[in-house]
């Protein structure tokens, strides 16, 4: 066994980040069958060296550390490395000494000595800033650079560039905090000459961004620049090199930049040895700039790094005569090449997503240009921009496209590092490209902050977008420190709205008008506040979530409550604007942005919701008198909606799909109504022939309600259509993200319009944390959060033979798969159970013997519960593999006697109805009014007869047998 994954709040070795509490995570691992299940105690130590020598902290022997959250209340020193360590007892009196993990702390409260500077040259140049120094000539302990530049930078110290992260300082609310990193330069310096460089680059900060075509200068109009470097020798002694009025500047190679538009750079322009010549007397000095140091912040951010390196697939000569390079892959980054071009040679690079009758396509990009242009100097060069990004594909190479060697370019996918924690495999590829699809989606658009989209000119941290993806992003990647930082921006941002949440976090804030915000205070985008900082405890299991986020969660919901007792104290949502089940298809145009549901419906609803799960937050945190309040609001405004928008009986009063899916998902009925209301949505189904209509409220709950409510086949028949609307069809047509419409592309190929349609947008990827939590049957228990005791209960359907989830959860690896054999009657279920935790395993019916790892089941060994429907068993730590007989097959027959809304919920069943009887079939009264009646009864309806004689019904019973 080993112990392994130590984080500091939730972070490897963190290097310079705000550590406002000290949180210590780890996992132990089994690594055989005959290993212990459980923790007995743990210890941790916490030192100052790297031998424990000088140990501060030391918990002693205990029994009741979790390992998903160990905090300690220390008083941490600026600038310095802490080391710790966990020994971890077991079950089986084994004791396991895990290696050491460390911190270092940044500056803390120390008062800042370097000034904000910034260029004393034009204010639209890129440019160099740079200071030379000496060292005496000892041996150098370490070297510490804590900067920031605005808008994005990177530094070189004696010709030495930086790029292991990129886009620093990262986006975030920058009128409300300003994040500096901390780097290890020790290796970067020489004794005595030394020169210290930057490039200051437009960014998210003073370049164009926002809608309409942007806004310049949103959050300043100079380039800015912070910087200390602290050496430290061997003797102890400290050396200070700031930012001040003697650095000095000049204009850089990079002759522009920005976030849409993209980077040109003009080789002939760069300085030769610019970080490394001590001789800058003709370099002007900088300027002093009046930012405040004040709001300097240790990062949050996590680092932005070249995750992954794609080659380029083929080369196209397009009809139209462009030379384009394919990449395979819809990715967010940019392009390294090799240049080796006649001085003055122009080359640029355009990125787009996708062809249009095999040429190169721009315009789903709007205003964003989204090109790199390069000028050589003659000399040979490796080439890529240092300060913008692209969404892309496809890229047209224009100039020089006689020497194209596919092999001098690769593209790299850039987004945060975090881990990935989850996978999906299962027997259908298209489902396993839909699960790549919404990964690949995930990554492209988890960079500093969760977008929307990586290309087009928006990139915007859409609040909706975010709050809808939280489940299946945190089984796909481990998320809690790129969430932590985004929630400090979402907290922020709502300071000024009275308790309100911004649609978009970063808000944007035109500079011409500083009364004027994007909006806020939007139903679903707005309970981000509240679903996202309970998903994280959910999944990680870590309070502190919900301690940070507690008053922003209040303020929401108190928010929400102002304006209902403000009009009428009816509580109920129905003032302001919604963007409701934003891209439904049930709206009055199809291809219009508002779906059919009433906003106010889903307003209220989420009203009712996110009060729920304030009541849960107060509870969880000990606030009982705030608990008890919340969740006596959450009980009004739920019979409040039931009187307003249900029919005494008990039926929705809005004939959507994505009413019925709220109404069940959040609980807007009382039990007893349920299956009722879960009928319904089933007869709304079929009236679209099983296809969804659902908009971005609707689609991440609808197979969840399904399933929860019996109606698995229908579920798994809305996943595996391949037809529009559906999540294949987007596979069908060549996808490698998820689209941000369901026909983004028309089945000819052409991109369905230009005015709001990326290819690359997670929020429809939500239907992958149905397949983790229902086909492969993962879940966490709201008492146990974080998978100390969690649930597994796979559902399985003929249609898969097969499918497997692992996913690392904060307490180890978990895998739940399952095989169907023979005619849908045997079953093969292997799991994997981490150690210290225990699961509840739900299967489905056995028909006699049940062997676990090849041994017969002793049911007092498991706890075992059986049922007509289920067993189900009370698993510890281990891995297994189950094996039984299905009590029945999973495969249903089918004949001219089935009840008819059963034939409709089958997509086989339904093609052959179409095919026998496609004239009845049209016929929509037909299958409303017979839904509950057999083939063979409704033919002896006169007008039926007509359609159902004797020989058509032989012909249906025999394609039906034939399933």
């Amino acid at each position: 066994m080993k112990v392994s994954k130590l984080r500091t709040n939730n972070i490897k070795n963190p290097l310079g980040f705000h550590l406002e509490s000290l949180r210590l995570s780890w996992v132990t691992e089994r690594e055989g069958s005959d290993e212990a299940r459980n923790q007995t105690a743990a210890q941790v130590l916490l030192a100052e060296d790297r031998n424990f020598k000088q140990v501060i902290h030391d918990s002693g022997k205990k029994e009741d550390i979790s390992s998903l959250c160990y905090e300690i209340v220390t008083e941490l020193k600026s600038r310095t490395r802490y080391y710790w360590k966990v020994i971890v007892w077991t079950d089986n009196d084994e004791v396991i000494r895990s290696d050491s993990a460390w911190f270092e702390t940044a500056k803390q409260d120390e008062k800042w000595k370097a000034e904000w500077i910034t260029s004393s040259l034009d204010k639209d140049i890129q440019p160099y800033m740079r200071q030379s120094f000496k060292l005496p000539d000892q041996d150098i302990k370490k070297a510490r650079l804590y900067v920031c530049g605005l808008g994005i930078y990177t530094f070189e110290i004696n010709g030495r560039e930086y790029r292991d992260e990129h886009l620093l300082p990262g986006f975030h609310a920058y009128d409300h905090w300003i994040q500096y990193q901390t780097f290890d330069v020790t290796d970067y310096l020489n004794k005595e000459s030394n020169v210290l460089g930057f490039i200051v680059g437009n960014g998210w900060y003073k370049g164009r961004f926002g809608f309409d075509g942007g806004y310049y200068n949103l959050y300043g109009d100079k380039l800015n620049l912070i910087a200390e470097l602290i050496v430290t020798l061997e003797n102890g002694e400290e050396i200070l090199i700031r930012t001040d009025e003697t650095w000095k500047n000049k204009p850089s190679h990079i002759t522009f930049s920005g976030i849409y538009d993209g980077e040109h750079v003009d080789q002939n322009k760069k300085i030769e040895n610019w970080s490394i010549n001590e001789q800058d007397e003709d370099w002007p000095s900088v300027s002093y700039s009046d930012l405040e140091k004040e709001k300097l912040h240790a990062r949050l951010s996590l680092p932005i790094k070249k995750m992954e390196t794609l080659a380029v697939n083929e080369v196209i000569e397009t009809p139209a005569g462009e030379t384009v390079l394919d990449f395979g892959q819809n990715i967010t980054g940019w392009v390294q090449f090799k240049a080796a071009l006649p001085k003055g040679q122009k080359i640029t690079l355009m990125f787009g997503e996708v062809l249009q009758e095999g040429n190169f396509y721009q315009e789903n990009l709007r205003t964003a240009k989204a090109e790199f242009l390069y000028v050589s100097d003659g000399t040979e060069q490796v080439v890529e921009p240092r300060f913008t990004f692209y969404g892309f594909r496809y890229v047209k190479v224009e100039g020089a496209t006689d020497r194209i060697n596919p092999d001098d370019f690769i593209a790299h996918a850039v987004y945060s590092e975090m881990e990935e924690t989850g996978s999906i495999e299962t027997s259908n590829e298209k489902v396993n490209q839909l699960f790549k699809n919404a990964l690949w989606s995930q990554k492209d658009n988890f960079l500093d902050v969760p977008t929307d989209c990586p290309q087009r000119d928006e990139r915007m941290g859409w609040t909706g977008d975010a709050q809808i993806f939280a489940s299946t992003a945190s089984f796909n990647m481990y998320t809690p420190a790129f969430y932590k930082k985004y929630l400090k921006d979402l907290r922020e941002e709502q300071k000024a709205l009275e308790g309100s949440v911004p649609y978009i976090v970063p808000m944007i804030k035109p500079p011409n008008d500083p009364g004027f915000v994007t909006g806020h205070g939007s139903s679903a985008w707005g309970d981000a506040a509240t679903v996202l900082p309970w998903s994280l405890y959910q999944q990680y299991g870590d309070k502190a979530f919900l301690k940070e986020n507690y008053p922003v969660m209040k303020d929401w919901v108190d928010y929400i409550t102002r304006i209902d007792d403000e009009n009428g104290r009816d509580r109920l949502w129905k003032e302001g604007f919604h963007f409701g089940d934003w891209l439904a298809l049930d709206g009055a145009d199809p291809d219009g942005l508002m779906g059919g549901t009433d906003p106010y419906y889903v307003a209220s609803a989420y009203y009712a919701h996110s009060t729920q799960l304030l009541a849960k937050t107060a509870k969880v945190l000990g606030k009982q008198k705030d608990s008890h309040y919340y969740q006596n609001l959450a009980e009004d405004i739920r019979k409040a909606i039931y009187q307003e928008y249900f029919t005494p009986n008990g039926r929705v009063g809005i004939p959507t799909q994505t009413a019925y899916v709220v109404a069940l998902y959040m609980d807007l009925i009382p039990e007893e109504k349920k299956q009722r209301v879960a009928d319904d949505l089933r007869d709304l189904l079929i009236k679209e022939d099983v296809h969804l209509t659902t908009g971005f409220v609707g689609t991440p709950y609808l197979c969840h309600v399904l399933s929860e409510n019996g109606y698995d086949d229908l579920a798994y028949t809305l996943l595996l259509n391949e037809d529009y609307p559906s999540w294949l069809f987007a596979v069908n047509m060549g996808a490698t993200t998820i689209w941000e419409r369901w026909n983004s592309i028309k089945e000819d190929g052409l991109i369905s319009g230009t005015g709001m349609n990326s290819l690359n947008h997670y929020a429809y990827g939500s239907i992958i944390d149905w397949i983790y939590k229902k086909v492969c049957g993962i879940n966490p228990l709201e008492d146990k959060p974080g998978y100390e005791r969690f649930v597994i209960e796979p559902k399985l359907d003929h249609r898969l033979r097969y499918a497997k989830a692992a996913f690392y959860s904060p307490k180890g690896k978990i895998i739940s798969g399952w095989k169907i054999t023979g005619d849908s009657a045997t079953f093969t279920f292997d799991f994997d159970i981490p150690f210290d935790t225990e699961a509840v395993v739900v299967l489905p019916a056995a028909l006699d013997q049940i062997d676990i790892n090849g041994e017969m089941i002793k049911e007092e060994d498991w706890s075992l519960v059986k049922s007509e429907e289920t067993l189900e068993l009370v698993m510890p730590a281990g891995s297994y593999r189950i094996v039984y007989q299905a009590a029945e097959p999973l495969k249903p027959t089918y004949s001219s006697d089935s009840i008819m809304r059963d034939l409709l919920s089958a997509e086989e069943s339904r093609k052959i109805l179409k095919e026998v009887v496609p004239g009845l079939f049209a016929m929509t009264a037909f299958r409303e009014i017979n839904a509950h009646q057999s083939i063979r009864e409704c033919a002896d309806t006169p007008i039926i007869k007509q359609f159902l004689t004797k020989e058509t019904l032989e012909e249906l019973d025999k394609k039906l047998a034939e399933l």
